[in-house]
């Protein structure tokens, strides 16, 4: 399913962040998300692949188990999975016409902080098409990837058995705020009381603010590095932790910071539980199997994409390249949404390619071609504004080197559509 008239009609209400909508609304389907287990996972970059992770190991060991990502690459239906298979298109088209048909003052409750005539967005829709469709799937547990900060995200309404913020940094600033510090009072707005949370490599200014509201709110946390920690040994790592130690561990996912979100995965299932515990077995085929399009991916021989669209997704990509020499000549094609950093991720990238062709994202909020090589004015290497997708991936792979496409998601789905991968 490419789109709905439901979801086509709800763009243009934007982002909107809060909770009470969201309650209110899902109180009209009798609170699915409260029928089932829940892991929520948040976290500036490595969010979706940690999701991804642990719904694999849950669902090796044997659990029905629905994921939850956004956004989506190609398909809408990509975000809402059973078991790994996505939502059906007439399944997801009457889940759709469902929600649409509540009426609006039943879903807003004057007096509340947030207005009372506004209809659900974009994001509101299919988050809670998600909570529905597991309650009539009858899963033993379902994963949810926040979708932007955490305290005031839609997916905030569920009372996980765990959770876990996977990293901090810079991104969504103008409305998650100007600091790691700040970013990461917003990521751990997810953490409950009594229930453990896992927290990943982030920075020391993160972590202060993260530890003070667990500590206030009662929140067992689980620490990477300080609570549990892994020995790498060539392609395999052992993950070492409280009363258990797993050796030979592999992430199937490609790059080195994949190894991290595993170690962060792993200990996201040993906080699970008794009833959904994992044993090894699913743990290594879970982390070695679980897959996501679009994390430096080869789409053919010579074209990457990669969903880098900030600057840590920027330092990661870049390290990847790093690792790949000597190399072929590369072009870069880069394409951002407004919000988004585009000099600082063109000058963390700029060393491991040899010119930036700019073109512009498959978003409502996309910068032009123009705009994007205008604000990379005094890089490094040659950059040009070199049309839209289709012409610069055309132009970029004519030259006969490697061509990595990053910036934007919706960039990388456009690209995987062109190039007729599924």
């Amino acid at each position: 399913m490419i789109d709905h008239p439901v979801l086509a009609a709800s763009e243009r209400f934007g982002l909107r962040l809060g909770l009470d909508r969201m309650r209110r609304f899902l109180g009209e389907f009798d609170t699915p998300q409260d029928r089932y287990p829940t892991v929520h996972v948040g976290g500036t970059n490595g969010k979706g692949s940690v999701c991804t992770m642990v719904a694999e190991i849950l669902r090796r060991q044997g659990y029905r188990t629905g994921l939850y990502t956004s956004p989506h690459l190609q398909r809408v239906n990509e975000r809402i999975l059973v078991d790994g298979l996505e939502i059906g298109d007439d399944a997801l088209d009457s889940l759709l016409r469902r929600i649409a048909a509540v009426p609006r003052e039943l879903a807003a409750a004057p007096g509340d902080d947030e207005p009372s005539d506004e209809p659900l967005t974009y994001f509101e829709i299919l988050t809670a098409a998600a909570f529905v469709h597991f309650a009539e799937a009858v899963v033993d547990v379902a994963v949810i990837e926040v979708g932007m900060g955490g305290r005031l995200d839609a997916t905030n309404v569920i009372r996980p058995v765990v959770s876990a913020i996977t990293t901090i940094g810079l991104d969504h600033t103008e409305l998650l705020g100007p600091d790691v510090a700040s970013i990461a009072g917003e990521k751990a707005g997810i953490l409950k009381p009594g229930v453990p949370a896992v927290v990943g490599g982030v920075p020391p200014d993160a972590l202060r603010v993260i530890r003070t509201i667990a500590q206030e709110r009662g929140t067992p946390l689980m620490v990477y590095d300080q609570d549990f920690h892994i020995t790498r040994d060539g392609e395999t790592f052992t993950w070492h932790g409280p009363g258990r130690v797993l050796p030979d561990l592999r992430a199937g996912m490609p790059g080195t910071h994949q190894v991290d979100n595993a170690a962060v995965a792993v200990a996201v299932t040993e906080c699970l539980p008794l009833h959904l515990q994992c044993g090894g077995t699913a743990v290594r085929e879970g982390l070695f199997h679980a897959k996501i399009a679009a994390r430096l991916e080869w789409v053919t021989s010579d074209v990457l994409v990669d969903g880098a669209h900030n600057p840590d997704g920027a330092v990661t990509l870049a390290a990847y390249l790093r690792s790949r020499e000597p190399r072929r000549p590369r072009t870069l094609v880069l394409g951002c949404s407004r919000e988004k950093d585009v000099h600082a991720i063109a000058v963390l990238l700029a060393p491991q390619v040899d010119r930036v062709y700019t073109t512009a994202c498959a978003h409502t909020r996309a910068l032009s071609p123009e705009q994007v090589a205008t604000a990379l004015e005094g890089l490094s290497i040659p950059v040009q504004a070199a049309g839209g997708i289709k012409e610069a991936l055309a132009a970029a792979r004519a030259l006969d080197g490697e061509v990595i496409v990053a910036g934007s998601v919706f960039l990388a789905g456009a690209v995987r559509d062109m190039l007729g991968v599924r």
